[in-house]
């Protein structure tokens, strides 16, 4: 081999490490940004961000956020937005609390219905945006006057509490330790004998188990996906750069994984999302259904042309979204532990918000269900870092709005590059 040829095979080989990091860097900038900012909030919290009990509270305070994002998501991608869902969801949840409260209904029966209640919502929605061709902005901003008149009618200015225990634990509840906790500090004992609190470190078994099966299941994916590539001739990335994205993947899994064990384990709402996660993960890149959102969104005077019935998509993705609406509305409340006739009020503003900063296009077409999970535990964590540095709730809402506007500003600007 010549020196010339084996020069030319170092630049190629470099250009295509170069071209790997550059793809790893758009594909993963969310997850780099999130670390960053919670890196500069544990900073200048003195690392109150980081402490077991505040991790837990931003995952419960942005729970609902994150629910609604997933149905979002769709909605978005399908070119249409969704103005009603605070409303919906301060709704459902006065709808739950009369139920269970004033009625007496079984939590998991006054579930059901409410859920029920916000797919029938969505439903009608969709039809007048699906078949109608009422912009959607329009539907839903009329959704959303009318949503928020019904829950301060249905409440009449009272608010309804407290719910049963069972229903709290959907919000406030912990998964149980099966295993049993893990000793890693001896608590000091007092005079009587009796232990010091917060003077040992005992570990939530379960917890942890659950971090090590998710954490061998990513690795375990994401060896098959590159061994696919590569059985298909496809070119992957560097196996370096590989091992060291999966570590540091692993690494910020465990490190989470620790600190829920270091609490009360895993929050009941957490194992929710979680599946509601890969639900939406498996809806967006392996069905049909998602496919054809994602072509709608694009372009859908060539979907319909292609055979996509357009009506009928645009109508289920608005019942999927009152749903979660719905079903974010019952976290709510059962955070609360009582309805309120402010509740809901500005949801729609941050679920948007963390959608668009979640890498989704204005334009309809692009949006990943990882994005808008990320974008909404941004916003959350920023929430969440600002009013433990004791920033006013209006410089908040500033500095929130410019996020987004920057968000959307990087989007466009990134399309123009392309």
């Amino acid at each position: 081999m010549s020196t010339e040829t084996a020069g030319t095979g170092t630049n190629a080989a470099k250009a295509s490490a170069r071209d790997a990091m550059k793809e790893n860097l758009r594909q993963y900038g969310l997850v780099l940004a999130l670390i960053a900012i919670m890196a500069f909030f544990g900073v200048m919290t003195n690392g109150i961000l980081f402490l077991p009990v505040n991790l837990t509270n931003v995952v419960l305070q942005n729970s609902y956020i994150v629910v609604m994002a997933l149905g979002m998501l769709l909605v978005i991608v399908a070119g249409h937005i969704d103005l009603s869902v605070g409303s919906v969801a301060g709704f459902v949840g006065a709808v739950a609390a009369v139920l269970m409260v004033d009625f007496g209904l079984n939590p998991l029966l006054a579930a059901i219905c409410c859920i029920a209640v916000g797919g029938v919502i969505g439903g009608a929605q969709g039809y007048f945006i699906a078949y109608m061709k009422i912009p959607s902005f329009i539907v839903t901003l009329a959704g959303m006057l009318v949503f928020k008149g019904l829950l301060l009618w249905l409440l009449g200015g009272r608010s309804v509490g407290p719910f049963p225990t069972e229903f709290q634990m959907l919000s406030a509840g912990f998964i149980p330790d099966v295993i049993g906790r893990w000793t890693i500090i001896e608590p000091q004992l007092n005079a009587s004998g009796n232990p010091i609190p917060n003077t040992g470190l005992m570990l939530h078994s379960t917890t942890l188990l659950i971090g090590v099966l998710i954490v061998a299941a990513m690795l375990y994916f994401a060896l098959q996906s590159r061994r696919s590539r590569e059985s298909h001739g496809y070119e992957a990335e560097p196996f370096a750069l590989f091992v060291v994205k999966n570590f540091v993947i692993a690494a910020i899994v465990m490190f989470l994984m620790y600190k829920f064990a270091s609490y009360k384990g895993l929050p009941n709402v957490l194992i929710v999302m979680g599946i509601l996660i890969a639900l939406f993960v498996f809806i967006t890149k392996r069905m049909t259904f998602g496919r054809r959102i994602f072509a709608m969104g694009g372009n859908e005077k060539a979907a319909k042309l292609s055979g996509i019935q357009t009506e009928r998509l645009t109508f289920f993705v608005f019942v999927i979204m009152g749903m979660l609406a719905a079903l974010a509305g019952l976290i709510y409340a059962a955070r609360l532990n009582q309805a309120t006739p402010k509740a809901g009020a500005g949801m729609e503003l941050d679920v948007i918000a963390a959608v668009f900063v979640g890498g989704a296009s204005a334009m309809g077409g692009v949006g990943e269900v990882a994005g808008a999970v990320i974008g909404a535990f941004i916003m959350g964590v920023m929430n969440n870092g600002m009013g433990i540095m004791g920033i006013n709730i209006d410089w908040q809402q500033v500095i929130k709005g410019l996020v987004l506007l920057g968000a959307v500003a990087f989007d466009l600007y990134n399309k123009k590059k392309a």
